[in-house]
């Protein structure tokens, strides 16, 4: 009972209980590593959420602990994510007001109502939904974000102030405030950006991000920058994170709801793509709802701690695989150091100027923009093109919370269309007795008198009118005095029970009854003759005829009897090593 426990909830612990020693050198060196990263950029993250630079700190120990025991990916590095973070502040700024106090509660509220919709989802197996924002949908959304993200932090990096809240307002409006720019703000940043070049080009290794930090804030404070308008971060409370309930109109929460909503199903997919990258570069597979109730859990944990929202960190978890981390203790490790700098070593971050933390932002914003990688679309697929430049061009346009909105519903819409309206074929045989769908290469012709019809998609009430217009639409085309028989491969399209469907099913029964022609329906025999039993179809020599497999549907059917005598085909084959529980056939797609 306990080994279950664990294997089901906290599989992370499960990993770590198997630890090899040889590991350890490795899974330190890794988690330094990390730690490297993380900082400045946690930091920059939290500026960018519009709390304090301390809660960023917050939002990452908790978190990676949790995640190092209920997690499932032995490699992946959770933590502050620019996406979550652009969507936190579209959401929690207008409502706040300017006051920072509510701005925080909100941002905790809207991370506890995000860990909630993951917890509910977990619960309800929906780990499907890592595939449901297809890739070109999140390829335009995240550089959508990224470039709004540049744009916002532009201004920080030239000391100038703006008041615009919508990205086209701010590009318009940044030509005509470039006669303002703060030229010591503007240095600082220019020296942040040389020695995170610099420490690139001569030493790849290094934490550039950090040691470009740690140089600025060293040089506005020996040099007094603050004094002539250098914005820092200020006076940082640290120490151990205390638990408040917010103290603000319900009423306001209630705005927030959607919005987690979204934030949850954005932060999953992308949490999902970093795991299942590296996983499948380590050689092992991810369990898709354990992660969404461990997405759930580390965001009720950095909300618990004050924190903010957080995802899988694809840049960091790069930074570990690089260095050889092997399993979570890596999160652990960074988590116990940012723990020690947050509660003990946290009075320098006040030193750090905005404008630094501005360029950190843009840099890791840049790494996330991949225009061409949309562009490449347009040859490669022009539906996959068209969604991800609408929800590109959407998230500029209208905004990030609307954009991912728009961004979900367009996965929803392409999934839909799919299923209600999905390929056919009409098959036959081959030379060689092969069933194969008909088509241009001649290599199957159909058999006199009999249509075999296959409908490429699960039948469900949406999409049945579909289904008898398609196949009666074959049926007009072989000419209807021509047709004898109508074999259905069952097995494709009936895969749940819809009474709507059998409705359908029944009215095409009668149809095709008055005009002389046989259904058959081929595979599923048992359960299809419970289905029509319960919802009234006619079966056997007055209704539908129901066969075990294709092969039995053809080999019996008068058409083909008479077609095999007459030499017009030859004979059929089945399929002797397919799964009898699926299909005896054989279908070759051209």
């Amino acid at each position: 009972m306990k080994s279950n426990f664990v294997e089901e909830w906290l599989p992370g612990l499960q990993q770590l209980k198997q630890y090899d020693k040889a590991w350890l050198a490795d899974d330190l060196r890794a988690a330094l590593s990390v730690v490297a990263v993380a900082l400045p950029v946690a930091i920059a993250y939290a500026q960018l959420t519009g709390v304090s630079a301390i809660v960023g700190l917050y939002s990452c120990v908790l978190p990676m602990l949790v995640y190092a025991l209920v997690g499932t990916s032995k490699q992946l590095i959770v933590g502050p994510d620019a996406a979550t973070c652009a969507v936190i502040a579209a959401v929690v700024t207008p409502l706040a007001a300017g006051d920072t106090i509510k701005h925080w509660q909100l941002v905790i509220t809207m991370t506890a109502m995000t860990g909630a919709w993951c917890l509910i989802a977990s619960k309800f197996k929906l780990g499907v939904f890592a595939d449901f924002l297809s890739r070109p949908i999140l390829l335009g959304l995240l550089n959508g974000v990224a470039i709004t993200i540049v744009v916002g932090q532009f201004f920080k990096v030239f000391g100038i102030t703006y008041n615009q809240p919508y990205l086209i307002e701010q590009i318009w409006e940044a030509p005509s405030q470039l006669v303002y720019v703060h030229w010591q703000t503007l240095m600082v940043s220019a020296m942040t950006v040389g020695v995170y070049i610099a420490c690139k080009k001569l030493r790849p290794t290094w934490p550039a991000a950090m040691l470009a930090i740690i140089v600025a804030s060293v040089f506005v404070w020996l040099g007094d920058f603050e004094a002539v308008g250098v914005h820092v971060v200020g006076m940082v409370q640290g120490g151990l994170p205390v638990f408040q309930a917010p103290e603000f109109d319900i009423g306001i929460s209630r705005e927030l709801v959607m919005p987690a909503l979204n934030l949850a199903m954005v932060s999953f997919v992308s949490m999902m793509l970093t795991a299942r990258s590296f996983a499948a570069k380590n050689g092992y597979d991810i369990d898709a709802d354990k992660e969404f109730r461990a997405l759930g859990l580390m965001n009720l944990a950095s909300a618990f701690s004050q924190g903010f929202a957080i995802s899988g960190a694809d840049s960091r978890t790069a930074v570990n695989d690089a260095n050889g981390g092997k399993t979570q203790l890596v999160s652990i490790i960074a988590a116990i150091i940012i723990a020690i700098i947050a509660v003990l070593a946290y009075q320098p971050l006040k030193f750090i100027p905005v404008a630094a933390l501005g360029v950190v932002l843009i840099i890791a914003s840049l790494s996330l923009i991949d225009l061409k990688g949309i562009w490449i679309l347009r040859k490669r697929n022009k539906d996959a093109f068209y969604l991800s430049t609408i929800t590109f061009v959407a998230v500029l346009v209208i905004g990030v919370i609307p954009g991912i909105t728009l961004a979900v519903l367009l996965g929803l819409f392409q999934f839909l269309r799919i299923v209600m309206r999905p390929t056919d074929q009409v098959l036959g045989l081959d030379g060689k007795g092969t069933i194969r769908s008909l088509g241009s290469s001649g290599k199957a012709q159909a058999i006199p008198g009999l249509i075999i019809y296959r409908f490429n998609s699960p039948l469900t009430y949406f999409n049945a009118a579909h289904f008898k217009r398609r196949l009666m639409h074959h049926i007009a085309e072989a000419g209807s005095n021509d047709v004898n028989c109508v074999i259905i491969d069952a097995v494709a399209s009936f895969t749940h029970l819809d009474l709507s469907v059998m409705a359908v099913v029944d009215d095409i029964q009668t149809i095709l009854k008055k005009r002389g022609i046989r259904l058959v329906f081929a595979g599923h025999k048992r359960r299809l003759k419970q289905w029509c039993e319960l919802s009234g179809v006619k079966v056997g020599e007055d209704g539908i005829r129901i066969r075990a497999d294709m092969y039995l549907a053809i080999k019996m059917s008068g058409c083909y009897q008479e077609a095999l005598h007459g030499g017009q085909v030859p004979e059929v084959k089945k399929e002797k090593d397919l799964d009898a529980d699926q299909t005896e056939h054989k279908i070759v797609e051209i």
